[in-house]
């Protein structure tokens, strides 16, 4: 089965730090997106806000924080087109993700990187 968000709810507006260009969009979506979902989401939002004025401080590394997309640096003259250009990557993640896509081939066994994980679980006691 595959993967589908929407945007939802009420999207809010914070103000940024002092120095800082414009505010922090926070807008809700359906369920909590996967790493592949948000990279597909990402991706498109890129490549169709290419072009667009006032968009030099936009931040979109980790845009999906858990059930949210947060966009910082959005400014008012960009606002509606960016808000067209959020629909349109959503509806293009949600293309990307329909269909189960086999998991890609680990680099190693669930047990060795289990057997990693407590060697360095065990190096860090008596360090604090």
């Amino acid at each position: 089965m595959g993967e589908r968000h929407e945007l939802t709810g009420q999207v809010h507006g914070e103000p940024l730090a002092d120095g800082r260009v414009g505010a922090c969009v926070r807008v809700p979506v359906t369920g909590t997106p996967s790493p592949r979902w948000s990279r597909a989401l990402t991706s498109h939002l890129s490549t169709d806000l290419m072009g667009h004025a006032h968009v030099g401080h936009l931040r979109l590394s980790g845009i999906v924080q858990g059930r949210d997309l947060v966009l910082e640096g959005v400014e008012d003259a960009e606002a509606p087109a960016l808000g067209r250009c959020l629909h349109d990557a959503v509806a293009a993640a949600n293309r990307c993700c329909e269909g189960d896509e086999p998991s890609p081939p680990a680099n190693m066994s669930g047990e060795r990187a289990a057997a990693i994980a407590q060697a360095l679980a065990g190096s860090t006691k008596g360090t604090a």
